[in-house]
């Protein structure tokens, strides 16, 4: 019989698909053919069926769909390590805003490139950011090969509002479908206690406009619920409901303090979660319910937050966490089982991104975007269910070899689109003169 070539193959790899079925392969084959899996299965019907121009020895590694970040602000990674043990307000408006001034464009193209490499290390393939400057960060996109969906933080009314909701409309102008189809735009209203009513409402029609989704921080503390209830008479969800913003694709991040009613209209609405663990914990916002509120329906994905308030950006390290302390607040330990956790980092990620039908898991059709895990570790023995040990031992130093839309970003944990070194110094360089 014939082979038919390939770009890729990767042979003799365990596979977590993440299909509907969690379908898994011991010792199976993914055959690429350019940005497209092609075949998913046997090793010994993909071995006779296709012919590799380049091939992976997947022996010893597990593989998994590239992880998704669903909520992050990338270039804040120059805040790692400042102003901790701090409260969400007091770290924003006494801390963070004030230095935030000081970032120029390029400065967040180099930072953006960090947390890039951050990312690729740790097996995120797909990641959302809102933060200034995304063209910069769209820029480092493209010439990475990451694929993320951007949104330009928005807030008003001030001095700047106007220029920030035009740059949000330019971003979209520019970089929507662009980087091979690897780049999608969305409107990013940071919160209601940074936004008014009236620009949260040409927020939402810039969406409408654009035909795009919102990404914005919903009930992160009690301090913002109780403002609500003050300054509006009801709490975030619901004031956002009736001013209309739920009308568009809306990626919600954190969630934390959520009245039953509030939870019911995020179902109807089809709101997507982007619950960040971590960062709440860190914080001490509290921790948002995630077996709860997908008990009843509701998307949740994972989101590390930035690198200022978490300190790192391991959706694989969220995972964890979700899956651990969400056993601890609802005292079951059946709640958020590791195949729920393996799902919210990558399956439920893609569908809060709308990209469901392009990423997420590994099945003929979809994008190749695919990670490698060494499971010839200390941690992974003796073997018996991979995907608990996944879950409750993995480390993000497992991730050996990174492919998205076919291409491969890192082999052996060594980048391949992305000068270390080059971005190390400029990061310095960059500290030096902000936080000096």
């Amino acid at each position: 019989m014939e082979k038919t070539r390939v770009s890729l193959l990767i042979e003799n790899v365990d596979i977590f698909t993440v299909d509907d079925d969690y379908t898994e392969y011991k010792n199976g084959c993914i055959a690429v053919d350019g940005n497209t899996i092609v075949y998913v299965g046997d090793m010994q019907e993909g071995r006779a069926g296709y012919e590799g121009d380049e091939v992976i020895e997947g022996k010893g590694y597990l593989a998994l769909p590239g992880l998704i970040n669903t909520h992050t602000h990338s270039a804040m990674v120059l805040f790692r390590g400042y102003a901790n043990d701090l409260p969400l307000w007091e770290w924003l408006s006494e801390k963070m805003w004030p230095l935030e001034d000081k970032i120029e464009a390029d400065d967040a193209y180099w930072l953006s490139l960090l947390a890039m490499a951050e990312m690729i290390k740790a097996g995120t393939t797909t990641f959302s950011d809102m933060y200034m400057f995304m063209e910069e960060t769209a820029r480092g996109v493209d010439e990475v090969g990451l694929r993320a969906v951007l949104a330009r933080g928005l807030q008003g009314p001030d001095e700047s509002s106007d220029k920030r909701l035009k740059e949000n409309r330019m971003l979209w102008e520019r970089w929507e479908g662009k980087a091979g189809g690897r780049l999608k735009v969305m409107v990013g209203p940071h919160a209601i206690y940074t936004c008014s009513s009236d620009y949260l409402r040409e927020c939402i029609e810039l969406a409408k406009e654009l035909d795009t989704g919102i990404h914005i921080h919903i009930s992160e503390t009690k301090g913002e619920v109780t403002e609500s209830i003050e300054k509006h008479g009801k709490p975030p969800v619901l004031y956002l409901e009736e001013l209309g913003l739920f009308e568009v694709p809306t990626l919600a991040a954190h969630c934390v303090h959520l009245q039953d009613e509030e939870v019911d209209i995020l179902k109807d609405r089809n709101v997507s979660i982007a619950h960040c663990p971590y960062s709440n914990l860190k914080l001490a916002s509290g921790f948002m319910p995630a077996a709860q509120f997908m008990e009843k329906g509701i998307n949740v994905s994972l989101g590390t937050d930035s690198a200022s308030s978490n300190n790192n950006l391991s959706i694989l390290k969220e995972m964890q966490l979700a899956s651990i302390l969400g056993k601890a607040v609802a005292k079951s330990a059946q709640v958020l089982p590791a195949k729920e956790a393996v799902k919210m980092a990558t399956i439920n990620g893609a569908k809060a991104l709308g990209w469901i039908d392009e990423i997420g898991s590994i099945e003929v059709g979809k994008r190749a975007d695919i990670i490698l895990l060494d499971t010839n570790k200390t941690h992974y023995r003796p073997i018996d269910d991979m995907t608990a040990l996944l879950v409750y031992s993995g480390y993000s130093s497992d991730v050996d070899t990174v492919i998205v839309d076919g291409n491969i970003l890192m082999d052996g944990r060594e980048l391949r689109t992305i000068d270390l070194d080059r971005v190390y110094y400029e990061v310095d360089r960059i500290k030096e003169r902000i936080m000096k």
